[in-house]
């Protein structure tokens, strides 16, 4: 599914003004979460342009058409609008040239300027619209920042997520969602979680009914969002089966094509699962760091063995 987000939203967020106001930026859409200087285009190159990108000038394109005579930024900006841009964002407040605005008003495309400077501006607009228009979907869970680290706890109904997030809660960690997950892939190796609007900082217990932990706990107590760093699988516990000891290898689950590590917890009466999720966050950014207990462990045990024989 391609996802957009509408250019009014665009220009809020970035306190954009809007050069062209008779144009209506409320339907038009933006689908790309990529950029375009449009410099080979204004010197009448056209090859292999993506015209459905944001189309941003700087001071460079800007000191290039000062140069151009009035007739030829006429034809230079008919041909850029005539392929259907999404917008033109003019950066550094740099005054609209008269041609720009004709050409725009006639293509029925909206013209908009932000005081930053253009490199700056760039950069946030495009990790803006990688979050904005990135794939997504919705798991079944509860998401925690820990430490730092995001723990996304997941298992079968009624096995006990709410009740160990709001254990860590109550040890002073942070609520991103509860029973719905909406993850994004911002990136090959990011995936950021948020909560549906609806349900936002409730948690449900059941026995007891609907918490607010905004309410109840505090403003510390939650988050918007978190990048998903962990993957907690809760499960009962099976006599049958054999369950990881050591920790020397990782596993995975794959969500939107990230693989995430993955570790499973048997549930049984008697094991706080708030300590354990607090130990596996830490141990997690233990490794990310370099440093594995497992690892440190085996490479004692194999001095001392090779030192006895």
């Amino acid at each position: 599914m391609d996802y957009e987000v509408s250019i009014l939203q665009f220009a809020q967020t970035f306190g954009l003004a809007n050069l062209t106001r008779n144009i209506d930026i409320t339907n038009r859409k933006l689908k790309y979460a990529k950029v375009n200087r449009p410099g080979l285009q204004l010197a009448g190159f056209f090859d292999y342009f993506d015209a459905q990108r944001l189309q941003i000038i700087g001071m460079v394109e800007y000191t290039y058409l000062e140069g151009m005579s009035a007739e030829r930024r006429e034809t230079v900006f008919k041909r850029l609008f005539d392929n259907n841009i999404p917008c033109l964002v003019i950066c550094r407040n740099l005054m609209p040239f008269p041609e720009m605005l004709a050409a725009a008003i006639a293509s029925n495309t909206p013209v908009l300027t932000t005081p930053n400077i253009t490199t700056d501006f760039i950069g946030e607009v495009i990790r803006w619209l990688k979050v904005e228009l990135a794939p997504r979907l919705t798991m079944h869970g509860v998401l925690v920042d820990v430490h730092g680290e995001g723990l996304l706890i997941t298992g079968e109904s009624g096995i006990g997520k709410s009740e160990m997030a709001l254990e860590l809660i109550k040890r002073g960690h942070k609520l991103v969602a509860d029973d719905a997950v909406e993850i994004k892939k911002v990136s090959n190796q990011t995936l950021i979680g948020s909560c549906p609007e609806i349900i936002r900082f409730f948690i449900e217990l059941r026995g007891i009914g609907i918490i607010d932990v905004s309410k109840m706990f505090g403003i510390q107590a939650i988050k918007e969002t978190q990048t998903i760093d962990l993957v907690i699988k809760l499960e009962m516990w099976d006599n049958n089966k054999e369950y990881d000891r050591l920790g020397l290898e990782n596993e995975y689950i794959e969500i939107l094509g990230n693989n995430v590590v993955c570790q499973t917890i048997p549930i049984r009466p008697g094991r706080n699962l708030a300590m354990i999720g607090e130990s596996a966050a830490v141990n997690h950014r233990q490794k990310k760091m370099g440093y594995s207990a497992a690892k440190a462990l085996s490479d004692k045990l194999a001095q001392r063995n090779s030192a006895e024989g």
